[in-house]
């Protein structure tokens, strides 16, 4: 009985060091120095926002809720990220992006996610609709590895998700129309932010090993795996 208290209590202590360090890495992707969609996104998610999406999913410190949502950008942009290096798929997400993603969500971020303004487009800020292209019916599965990761509810990931979804596609119109990308272009820069993502996950140690799933050095596209979508291949 001994052997076995003092055996959960070793792994409840791994456990919590593995999740510290998994918020710690979170958090440095939106600190990147290379020029990528999370840097695109970084400058957006200022510790004001992340207060009041702290308190608009309730009960999540600031920390979690940073790591929350750099996780959650990081699943999306590998899932678009393959999506994208799909045959069609570069034209599609070009497609999507003229259509309903030109980044002038961007202008007022707090404003557009918090519900204080509405854009003239609706699909901009259709943040389920979005999750149902790139992760189908296995948003559940992606939000449990998150919130197990970071400490919240998976009911609190969900709603983060939805809310920060149409973020990251306002990132790539902004990047589109700024630089004049085609869907090779965007192709690149999503591989660009992969690359760093790659890179950095090296300083998760254990956590990144256990959560690789395929050995390929990347734990956001294990993570999107779940239930990967082919983007807009669905009406």
């Amino acid at each position: 009985m001994e052997q076995l208290k003092l055996k959960r209590a070793l792994l409840s202590e791994a456990m919590m060091q593995w999740r510290a360090r998994f918020i710690r890495y979170m958090n440095s992707l939106l600190k990147s120095s290379s020029m990528n969609v999370i840097e695109l996104l970084q400058g957006q998610l200022d510790d004001n926002l992340i207060q009041q999406l702290s308190q608009q999913i309730g009960g999540a410190s600031p920390e979690q809720t940073q790591a929350a949502a750099s996780g959650i950008i990081s699943t999306l942009v590998a899932g678009l990220n393959k999506n994208a290096a799909q045959p069609g798929g570069g034209d599609a997400l070009v497609s999507a992006l003229d259509r309903d993603h030109d980044g002038s969500l961007l202008e007022d971020v707090a404003g557009f996610l918090l519900g204080g303004r509405q854009p003239s487009n609706p699909n901009t800020l259709n943040g389920a609709g979005i999750l149902g292209h790139i992760l189908g019916g296995n948003q559940g599965n992606v939000a449990g590895v998150l919130g197990k990761a970071t400490g919240l509810d998976s009911s609190q990931i969900l709603q983060l998700m939805m809310t920060l979804a149409p973020m990251v596609l306002a990132a790539l119109g902004k990047a589109k129309s700024q630089q004049g990308l085609n869907a090779e272009g965007i192709g690149g820069l999503l591989r660009t932010t992969v690359q760093s993502q790659t890179n950095q996950q090296q300083e998760m140690g254990l956590l990144g090993r256990l959560l690789d799933a395929d050995g390929d050095g990347s734990v956001m596209d294990d993570i999107a795996n779940l239930g990967m979508k082919f983007f807009l291949n669905k009406g």
